[in-house]
């Protein structure tokens, strides 16, 4: 098993800055693919952007591109994003996920695993 633990949101000004970190433990070794999604109230959960532990090939959403870097330390075993030039669209409840497969896969029934979420709001 592998466990997810998200940090880093919070309330940020339109433009403004934050960075979310995704804290992985347990078999961490069995995953392939990080990946960090988002979901909006009444609106599905979207895909933001995509690594591997290797740092290759990282993949993003188009409505992200840009704006937000996705990162990771294998040392610490900690997914990040960085999220520059936030919008009010932004806001949503941001999960981290992974994948025991390989290849780069944007929807969410392709990850084994899930954090509990953390709240990034923007405010205008």
């Amino acid at each position: 098993q592998v466990q997810l633990v998200e940090s880093g949101g919070g309330l940020v000004q339109a433009g403004g800055s934050l960075r979310l970190s995704c804290a992985a433990s347990g078999r961490t070794g069995s995953t392939y693919g990080m990946a960090w999604f988002r979901q909006a109230p009444r609106k599905e959960r979207e895909f933001v952007a995509f690594t591997t532990w290797s740092g290759a090939p990282t993949y993003y959403g188009d409505s992200v591109k840009g704006r937000f870097t996705i990162s990771r330390d294998n040392a610490k075993n900690t997914v990040y994003l960085q999220m520059n030039s936030l919008k009010p669209e932004d806001t949503a409840v941001y999960y981290c996920a992974a994948r025991r497969g390989a290849g780069v896969i944007v929807f969410q029934s392709g990850y084994d695993y899930w954090g509990q979420g953390t709240q990034v709001t923007v405010s205008s």
